[in-house]
């Protein structure tokens, strides 16, 4: 599951007893070898599908909740003007800022330390991504974190992100995801600062009642991603 140049297991629990930006800084030099960076072939699928529908670029495309810049690298070669990451992890925009550093293509590279659910941009992008991220969006700041990124595109734009559809109970990670939610629950309503990971959020088709609450038009893509990805959906969502 894990590399071995990955976290050790206490550096994950000093992880988890950290909040959930202090979280990130200590992890951040060793986020790239676990399992919760999204794989590149689920983000080469994104990119295809985001050069077949936008003529094979794009002006300007942000990536919320950047993390290291992985989602970033393969943006980068279809932009033409720039490409802006944002999270409130200086350890993780460190990494992001090294690894981008031979990334291909010309665009401009932005790095921005800031909130998701506060993002400082009107109608600039011609495309927002996010991946591996909104297991921190609470339930509550759904619709103010949507809302923010369709204030965020140019009409037309489009919101491209990768989900899955829930679990049924008969699999085994129906019972994980939930199990692990729970402990989260206790462990935030015990400890302070909490750390906020919930798995099964933003799940195809609860999603597409959210997005179309802010404008979005929605299709959801299955089959782009090769194995062992399959069951990966890819979401994309216009602006209208």
């Amino acid at each position: 599951m894990f590399h071995p140049e990955g976290p050790t297991f206490a550096e994950l629990m000093r992880q988890a007893l950290a909040s959930t930006e202090r979280g990130y800084d200590l992890i951040a030099p060793k986020f790239d070898r676990t399992p919760f960076r999204t794989p590149d072939e689920v983000l080469a699928a994104m990119a295809t599908h985001i050069a077949s529908v936008s003529g094979g670029t794009v002006g300007s495309a942000l990536d919320v909740c950047c993390g290291t810049g992985a989602a970033m690298r393969h943006l980068r070669p279809l932009c033409t003007e720039r490409v802006v990451g944002i999270d409130f992890s200086e350890g993780m925009l460190a990494e992001a800022r090294r690894r981008l550093a031979d990334a291909p293509g010309d665009a401009r590279i932005e790095l921005v330390r800031g909130d998701a659910l506060e993002l400082p941009f009107e109608r600039e992008m011609d495309l927002v991504t996010s991946v591996g991220a909104f297991g921190h969006v609470l339930a509550r700041d759904e619709d103010r974190f949507v809302a923010g990124i369709a204030r965020a595109l140019v009409p037309g734009g489009r919101f491209v992100f990768a989900t899955g559809r829930p679990p049924r109970p008969t699999e085994p990670w129906f019972w994980m995801a939930h199990g692990f939610n729970g402990v989260m629950r206790v462990r935030n309503a015990l400890l302070r600062p909490q750390f906020i990971m919930y798995y099964l959020t933003f799940l195809w088709p609860d999603v597409r009642a959210l997005l179309e609450r802010h404008g979005f038009e929605v299709e959801a893509l299955e089959g782009l991603c090769p194995a062992p990805y399959e069951r990966v959906i890819i979401v994309s969502a216009r602006k209208s």
